[in-house]
């Protein structure tokens, strides 16, 4: 069991890793891409560099630092989070134990262009099937989405609901999805229904019967993984105290997932925060690292 797993290696999780690494903890960062910066051609407002950087020149260098003051970097996609006698990490490779968490995996800045998708969030549309499946008990749903993140929340409804059908709205869905499952690739014109979500249309004019729809496209954002442990969010921003600590003991979280300036230097502020308070956390709980 790792003392801290952050998830996410842009700038607030490296900040994170090096703080805890140097503390003496045993901190791994858990990332399978390097996100928006790493498309960024020139960053001329960060501290320290008289000539621009790329994106891709400071996140390999953040990298190597925390590697080397002893951060294990490994290549996975965390899928789920929950608690058993420690934080446990499921993701599409394997799984991780960890003592604490940091969430650093920035923020998902899109949603989907459909027609009544916000009318419906909270009255069918939801984020989370581990926090929500008991709701649609017996029922229809479905899953918008396509890959490993959108296959994890249909198998994790499967045993409470009637039916989970993935509608991948015109993409490709992964080969491995079980008979069970139904699948639509039709794109999507419109989410329906009078008070609460009741249909989901499509352009072909067929029209799905569905209590609820759950949203998994891509991969799990900083605001999917915290819902699943229960933490306080507010849209797709992560609340967190002074100290980036969340409402759960033990997790925290960092960067743009917090809100505010999406801005290198912010995340490096608070992923520097959080890795020391970290390490505040597990000696003042005395865990044995």
């Amino acid at each position: 069991m790792y003392d801290v797993s952050i998830i996410g290696s842009g700038p607030a999780g490296v900040s994170a890793a090096i703080y805890s690494s140097r503390a003496g903890l045993q901190t791994m960062i858990i990332s399978e891409n390097r996100g928006a910066l790493a498309k960024a051609e020139k960053i001329e407002n960060y501290y320290g560099f008289a000539k621009p950087i790329s994106g891709e020149n400071l996140l390999a260098d953040g990298i190597l630092q925390a590697e080397r003051v002893g951060t294990k970097l490994i290549n996975d996609q965390v899928l789920n989070i929950s608690y058993e006698d420690g934080f446990l990490l499921k993701a599409k490779k394997n799984e991780y134990k960890a003592k604490s968490v940091v969430i650093a995996t920035g923020s998902n800045r899109t949603a989907p262009k459909i027609k009544g998708f916000r009318s419906y969030e909270g009255k069918g549309v939801s984020y989370c099937a581990v926090c929500d499946a008991f709701f649609y008990k017996g029922k229809d749903v479905a899953v918008l989405g396509c890959c490993e993140y959108a296959l994890h929340e249909a198998m994790e409804l499967l045993p409470i609901v009637k039916s989970v059908t993935l509608i991948t709205n015109g993409a490709a869905p992964i080969p491995a999805i079980p008979d069970d499952i139904r699948v639509i690739t039709q794109e999507i014109v419109a989410f329906e229904g009078i008070d609460y979500l009741e249909g989901v249309r499509f352009y072909d004019g067929t029209v799905l019967s569905a209590a609820g729809v759950f949203v998994a496209i891509g991969v799990a954002g900083s605001s999917d993984l915290a819902r699943k442990l229960g933490a306080e969010t507010e849209g797709l921003k992560i609340i967190v105290d002074e100290n980036m600590a969340t409402n759960i003991p033990g997790l925290y979280a960092a960067g743009d997932c917090t809100g505010g300036m999406m801005q290198i230097a912010k995340a490096v502020y608070e992923g520097a925060k959080a890795g020391a308070e970290v390490v505040k956390y597990i000696r003042k709980n005395k865990i044995n690292t």
